[in-house]
């Protein structure tokens, strides 16, 4: 083979090498690409999944394009619906039972059905400051929404006050509670925190942790079956740190804000509260619920 022909074959060689190790390089990355977007996919749906206590199916796609990242800040961005793990109920086979209870103060306009509506999806409290909309989902909670659904009806929750405003300055945490149809929310009742709708039912979806947007129900501390006309707010993740032991009623989609600006101003403390907390520190700009809506 002459010198040029070595030459010729040495730089086709040479050529083909290159080809072959263009060829590997590509597929590498290429596959490198593959690796790294399944590493993203299962850390967002991770997150989706951490994020995840209540609420139904048809709002997954929603969640995955806007949960936020865990925070212990008292910011408010709008939080998700959430998906249930509760197998569907079928219409007819659900009964609820509600006892009447006078042995608080209560406003009194009947007793509940005991056949829930499974359909209702939403319920709406409209205020002196706009509409806080919350998700709920009838077939987790069933005898707690049909609760709130008769007592809407019956115009119970309209012109009350929200009583109790938790900052983290006064307690550490952080929520709004309403439906004491007797509280005056001024700082001077004694009784503030106490009033019912006259009848109690027993506890729901208990367990789960009172993160930033979740409605939940509550009762007197330690009690079980106690529920009435009473609901609470979550407006921070640290109340994820809270015993669960009060029924998950539902998420707040929209009007979080609401409640935030109102904090900003302050709260009254009530020094008088015969029940230690029970509505020791109001609002000292009033929500007023002007009428509950569930649908």
């Amino acid at each position: 083979m002459s010198g040029d022909d070595r030459q010729s074959e040495l730089a086709r060689e040479h050529k083909e090498r290159q080809a072959r190790r263009a060829a590997e390089q590509t597929a590498k990355a290429r596959r490198n690409t593959f690796i790294g977007a399944g590493v993203a996919v299962v850390v967002v749906a991770g997150g989706i999944f951490a994020a995840t206590t209540l609420m139904g199916d048809d709002q997954k796609t929603a969640a995955a394009a806007s949960t936020p990242s865990p925070s212990v800040s008292t910011s408010i961005p709008a939080p998700t619906s959430l998906p249930s793990t509760t197998p569907p109920k079928q219409a007819g086979k659900v009964s609820c039972t509600y006892k009447r209870d006078e042995s608080a103060p209560n406003k009194f306009v009947g007793l509940p059905g005991k056949r829930p509506n499974l359909k209702l999806k939403t319920m709406t409290v409209s205020t002196n400051h706009g509409d806080i909309v919350i998700d709920v989902d009838a077939n987790a909670t069933p005898c707690s929404v049909n609760s709130m659904a008769f007592l809407a009806r019956k115009g119970f929750y309209n012109n009350t006050k929200c009583h109790r405003l938790v900052t983290p300055e006064t307690a550490g945490l952080f929520l709004l509670q309403c439906g004491d149809p007797q509280a005056k929310a001024d700082g001077r009742n004694p009784t503030d925190g106490q009033g019912t709708a006259g009848y109690v039912y027993a506890d729901e979806a208990v367990g789960m942790p009172y993160t930033k947007g979740v409605v939940f129900l509550t009762q007197p501390d330690g009690a079980a079956g106690q529920n009435s006309s009473q609901f609470a707010i979550s407006l921070s993740d640290e109340n994820g740190q809270l015993e669960p032991q009060y029924s998950v009623l539902g998420m707040v989609r929209s009007g979080l804000e609401i409640i935030e600006k109102v904090a900003k101003d302050g709260v009254i403390v009530n020094g008088d509260d015969i029940v230690g907390d029970g509505g020791s520190t109001a609002p000292k700009n009033p929500i007023i619920i002007k009428r509950v809506t569930v649908r």
